[in-house]
């Protein structure tokens, strides 16, 4: 954990020295802008992961046919239906564990603030932080009645405590909630909603916030702090990709199809394959909605268009 320990300490003692030349250094606005700061470091730098993710999630879920062609296959030998799944996945370039690495590679971060945090209380610096940070970091109080250090169970009988730490399991619960919900109503087909991994996902869905919400009633306020700034960076980044850049196939898709569809036409631009317009589906590239032109009829023999019958007043001869 030392690597961490210093590498967290530096981002927090940098924006700590941006943010005391605005809060006083032993302010619970000062670290607690040194939290935030952190946690917006820490996520800009996971952006390539968060990439990945989504794009192994994507293929996961355009390859859910194929799997249940494999269970109906190979339903009766699970070891066989694992080793061809994963061969599956081996040859369409995707790892079921990329859409967990962003949360994996969190944790020991959150570990280390946590000891960083719990460290500081005792007065004990740890990375760059010098003893006396450490001091002003365990003393800090935000708006002046919130000791940043201090836990929902561990409240010191401190009232605004107790609210703030309620308040801030509660956003790190909903936000979890929300963001895993947001991913399987918007970005997720239909035939990935009944594989394998959308029951997985659907558990996950409410098993995760539950562990978040029990789990936190023993987090510090400034580990409650980054946690939930956190989830609110992963719940806009990936409404802003599920908006602009979705699975095809999937509701998201549609309403960018529709949104981009009225986008044209306000621009006064002719509708492309696959717009809806006024209730129907362009079907040509090029179909500019002009009226059908009348049939030119061919040129005929006389014979042809009287149906071989001569004029009755036409003279003999």
């Amino acid at each position: 954990m030392t690597p961490l320990y210093y590498a967290i300490s530096v981002v927090m003692v940098a924006f700590h020295k941006l943010a005391s030349q605005v809060f006083a250094p032993d302010s619970g606005a000062a670290w607690v802008i040194s939290i935030v700061g952190l946690t917006l470091v820490i996520r800009a730098a996971l952006i390539p992961l968060f990439v990945k993710q989504i794009k192994s999630t994507r293929n996961m879920q355009e390859l859910q046919p194929k799997v249940k062609e494999l269970q109906k296959k190979y339903g009766h030998d699970r070891e066989k239906l694992a080793q061809e799944t994963m061969e599956l996945y081996r040859e369409a370039g995707t790892n079921p564990l990329a859409s967990c690495l962003p949360l994996i590679i969190q944790m020991p971060i959150f570990l280390a603030l946590f000891r960083l945090l719990d460290h500081a209380a005792d007065g004990k610096a740890k990375g760059i932080m010098s003893v006396e940070q450490a001091e002003q970091f365990a003393s800090a109080e935000l708006f002046g009645h919130i000791p940043i250090k201090l836990t929902l169970i561990n409240n010191d009988g401190n009232l605004w405590v107790i609210i703030a730490a309620v308040a801030l399991v509660l956003a790190m619960t909903a936000t979890t909630f929300l963001t895993q919900r947001q991913l399987m109503t918007k970005n997720m087909s239909k035939q990935a909603l009944e594989g394998p991994m959308a029951q997985q996902q659907k558990i996950l869905l409410y098993v995760l916030p539950l562990v978040f919400g029990i789990g936190g009633i023993a987090f510090p306020i400034a580990v409650l702090i980054y946690w939930t700034t956190s989830n609110l960076w992963t719940m806009g980044q990936q409404f802003y990709v599920i908006r602009n850049n979705p699975t095809p196939g999937t509701p998201a898709a549609e309403a960018k199809v529709k949104r981009d569809a009225e986008k044209r036409a306000r621009k006064g631009l002719a509708p492309l394959e696959g717009d809806v317009v006024a209730g129907t589906v362009v079907l040509e590239k090029d179909d500019e909605r002009r009226p059908a032109q009348r049939q030119q009829p061919k040129n005929q023999p006389r014979s042809q268009r009287t149906g071989g019958q001569k004029s009755p007043n036409k003279k003999k001869r």
